[in-house]
């Protein structure tokens, strides 16, 4: 059969790549064809459109690039209608691929959906429109069955997919070597992976590294930005030795580091699942996290302290987020009983998640749907 798959970011490009190489176990002549990145071009799909392209964040920031938007729509569309695929896989990306799920349904191309929308948390009222255009919609979080139930939707709770990453990963014991790290403890930064969050959240990372001489810093390098690009940036905030960068080694360095200071989104469950102390840090544009505020209804930002239903780390939004309060919440939460607190949750947090197997489990259902 034949899938083509629509990621927009670097977490799906991951998570699409682990469901390509399910389905080629479970469907032996599947042939894919995908807007994605580099891992699922590895894992066999056909590469159209790279992720790197189609990374807007903000209210604003979409509104400033509305005709490149409305371009990638239409040079989408015309893809899909050429391929004619037995059914379109949309992995997370709501913003792009709820229009991609109406237009398809409109078009009668079966539309799965694999990662939901986080509508939970907000744009609740999206679950109608996903109702009506999605047949088949695949969850990774356990309270998300409950939440559809409530709508009168049956979805499939697959579990987790990143407790497979994880999982799959292999230390590197000469990490600190051939990254020319001393011997001195690590703090892990994770500064998100488009260019306008990196250079806003940077900017008090690297001043709150200076409250901490007996720390190295060590910024991990986004799959979607290029070295020179980080360079810059540290020689424009006046880092330019100050600080060191990885790139494509976020697991390692997050095994090797004392504690992390972790943008907002599924970097915040990698690093719980791999056992790093973390604090969540956000800061928006003021006009985009004014509305945000407005329409959101949980009580976090962050998946781990989602999932528990409890702050188990600490969030630092918006004007929280400054080097005052990022120094002092960094003091904190280096100290032993802290970490201590932060490790017992993480263990029951992986308890919530349940089993690996998320990609395996969803592969073999939409195959067997497909053939029904």
């Amino acid at each position: 059969m034949k899938y083509y798959l629509i990621a927009g970011e670097a977490s799906g490009d991951l998570h699409g790549s682990y469901l390509i190489k399910a389905l080629t176990k479970a469907d032996p002549a599947a042939d894919f064809r995908c807007w994605g990145g580099d891992l699922m071009q590895a894992a066999g799909a056909n590469l159209q459109k790279h992720y790197r392209d189609l990374a807007f964040m903000g209210f604003v920031e979409v509104l400033l690039n509305i005709r490149t938007i409305l371009g990638n729509f239409k040079a989408c569309k015309t893809d899909v209608l050429a391929y004619q695929p037995d059914v379109l896989i949309l992995v997370d990306y709501p913003g792009f691929n709820l229009r991609m799920a109406k237009w398809a349904k409109q078009q009668s191309i079966k539309v799965f959906y694999y990662i939901s929308p986080q509508i939970w948390a907000w744009h609740s009222s999206r679950v109608h429109q996903i109702k009506a255009n999605v047949d088949e919609m695949f969850v990774i979080l356990p309270f998300e069955q409950d939440f559809y139930a409530k709508y009168g939707m049956e979805v499939n709770f697959v579990g987790h997919p990143l407790l497979d990453v994880v999982h799959d990963h292999k230390a590197d014991p000469d990490f600190r070597r051939k990254n020319q790290l001393s011997d001195q403890p690590i703090i892990a930064l994770l500064p998100g992976s488009r260019k306008q969050e990196i250079s806003r959240m940077l900017s008090v990372l690297l001043a709150t590294a200076d409250h901490f001489p007996g720390y190295q810093f060590v910024v991990a390098g986004a799959p979607s930005q290029d070295k020179d690009y980080y360079l810059s940036l540290f020689a424009k905030l006046g880092r330019k030795n100050k600080v060191h960068l990885v790139e494509g080694q976020t697991y390692t360095l997050l095994q090797n580091a004392e504690a992390a200071l972790v943008t907002s989104g599924t970097a915040t469950l990698e690093t719980a699942l791999l056992e790093c102390p973390q604090i969540v840090c956000y800061r928006g544009s003021s006009i985009s996290y004014a509305i945000a505020k407005r329409l959101i209804n949980v009580k976090y930002i962050s998946l781990v302290n989602l999932i528990m239903d409890e702050e188990l780390v600490l969030e630092l939004i918006q004007d929280e987020f400054n080097v005052k309060q990022t120094t002092q919440a960094l003091t904190n939460l280096l100290k032993t009983g802290e970490k201590e607190r932060i490790a017992k949750g993480y263990q029951h947090l992986k308890t919530k998640l349940g089993d690996g197997g998320a990609a395996v489990r969803c592969a073999k259902t939409m195959v067997d749907r497909l053939q029904e």
